[in-house]
């Protein structure tokens, strides 16, 4: 059966049709209505399918989805993910990891300044720490003294005897 089918393929559209394709070919809804269309209006399911160059189970697909959804039951629903950019891709190097010596001494330099920069941020974080943790207890000061100050003092609430 399957040999029968490579053989009308072959004397319908040539050798060509046996070479492995890189990328199957991409249907519009169109295409495939029409393809749906000369089935249903009597042709041959086989001979639609070896005509178009496609797989006859793939024709049967078709068919279905036109018969349970209709027009729409053909969209094509795949999500083809989008093709990379060319900045994206990967280069290919002759060395991998291989610097001058140039390259290699301000790598050395570069990787020396980064440490001394995250000791300073550290120390800096710290200093600031310390910053406000200072500042937190002069005001708790302050508002004590306010508190004290409000409030009235013992020796000054009782009443005097004035004789």
């Amino acid at each position: 059966m399957m040999v029968r089918r490579w053989c009308r393929s072959v004397e319908i559209h040539g050798f060509k049709v046996l070479k492995h394709k890189k990328r199957n070919r991409v249907w519009t809804t169109e295409e495939r209505f029409e393809l749906v269309n000369r089935v249903l209006s009597g042709e041959s399911f086989t001979s639609v399918a070896i005509s178009a160059g496609i797989c006859p189970s793939g024709l049967n697909t078709w068919i279905h989805k036109y018969k349970e959804m209709g027009y729409i039951g053909l969209i094509d629903r795949r999500k083809n993910r989008k093709p990379k950019e060319s900045h994206m891709k990967k280069h290919k190097h002759t060395q991998p990891g291989r610097h001058k010596e140039s390259e290699h001494e301000e790598l050395i330099r570069l990787r020396s300044e980064i440490e001394f920069f995250k000791a300073q941020n550290e120390f800096f974080k710290t200093e600031n720490a310390v910053i406000k943790k200072e500042i937190a207890l002069r005001e708790q000061k302050a508002t004590a003294r306010l508190k004290a100050k409000k409030q009235p003092s013992s020796r000054n609430s009782e009443p005097k005897d004035i004789d």
